[in-house]
């Protein structure tokens, strides 16, 4: 505060020194309330821009407090996902591979620049990457069983179609399941080589008929213990496509259909495959009375299967080799079934 006095006893030229004085410090001090403004407006622009910087980034991503990372300053919206995360991080480890619920996250922690106070985390979804690992493992060491297994069990089924010529009436059904539990291992480990080491077709015309042939004896070779019927409705046309390949298709969707008949409650069971044309191609359609299916997300799941019998190849290869025909699966949900659909070239 001024003292009145000191200020009556000034001179006047010394008054008006002061008052220009006040006037420029007034002056200065809303000069300054308008740079304090201009600044905080830029702070706050800064902020927002890397608040919608961290906000576009499609990993989930934290700020947390460095010592109780269960404080979170700012999480942007692709970490919501991931809610339970946090509590299973090291912060011991810099960067960590974490399985959360279904997915596998590599999670990196930081600190923030300037602000020893905090940590940013941030995480990657590296499932994918993870599976393919696992599957090129898996394909590996299941290629190398196959070769492996193939020149024992087709030694055995040679001696046991040897011994289905010499052995009495009453031996034969035995040695008849012997050889259908043989042709099951055969075909696995046909579907096993074919599947890791990829499909490459060859296609040529064939007609229909001939698919409809290669299905019923499949159905006749195949084991199963319950009364199953086998109906067949083909039309007359021709399809350009690998036979064989496609072969392994309708036997697996097939072997699929016996299976799931199996394992329901009903003693007897029907399959039908039907083979229309349409204005652009071939469909076929498999339908069977057996079990639903439980878990619609694995279906095409390499070496993952819900059935009782079975290696999980079945439909994946059958898959890969559709694809490869440009062609197409659907599963059916009015009935229990699927679609195949091959497109004319």
């Amino acid at each position: 505060m001024i003292d009145k006095a000191a200020l009556d006893n000034l001179a006047e030229e010394e008054k008006t020194q002061l008052k220009h004085s006040l006037e420029e410090i007034i002056e200065r001090t809303y000069d300054l309330e308008k740079e304090y403004k201009l600044l905080q407006k830029s702070v706050l622009g800064f902020q927002e821009l890397v608040r919608q910087l961290v906000e576009s980034q499609p990993n989930p991503m934290w700020i947390v407090d460095k010592e109780h990372i269960e404080t979170i300053f700012f999480q942007n919206s692709a970490s919501k996902a991931y809610s339970n995360l946090i509590p299973l991080i090291d912060l011991s480890r810099e960067i960590q591979e974490i399985e959360c619920g279904q997915s596998i996250l590599l999670v990196k922690l930081s600190t923030v620049e300037g602000d020893k106070t905090k940590r940013i985390i941030s995480a990657t979804d590296i499932t994918e990457q993870k599976r393919s690992e696992r599957l090129a493992s898996m394909g590996r060491i299941a290629a190398h069983l196959a070769h492996e297994i193939r020149n024992p069990i087709g030694s055995i089924s040679l001696m046991a179609s040897t011994l289905l010529k010499r052995v009495d009436a009453k031996q034969k059904p035995l040695v008849e399941e012997i050889k259908s539990a043989i042709g099951r291992v055969e075909r696995i480990i046909k579907s096993t080589l074919l599947f890791t080491k990829g499909v490459d077709i060859h296609k040529e015309p064939f007609p229909l008929s001939r698919l409809e042939t290669e299905i019923h004896s499949a159905f006749e070779n195949y084991g199963y213990t319950k009364e199953i019927r086998l109906e067949t409705d083909f039309c007359d046309a021709t399809v350009e496509g690998d036979f064989d390949l496609l072969g392994i298709v309708m036997q697996n969707f097939l072997y699929n259909s016996i299976d799931a008949i199996e394992e329901s409650d009903e003693e007897e069971g029907v399959v039908s495959i039907t083979a229309t044309e349409t204005p652009d191609g071939t469909l076929l359609t498999i339908k069977d009375s057996g079990v639903p299916i439980e878990n619609e997300n694995i279906l095409y799941e390499p070496f993952k299967t819900t059935k009782t019998k079975g290696h999980g190849l079945g439909l994946a290869l059958s898959l890969e080799i559709i694809k490869a025909h440009n062609g197409t699966i659907e599963l059916l949900h009015e009935t229990k079934g699927f679609k195949i659909y091959l497109p004319r070239d």
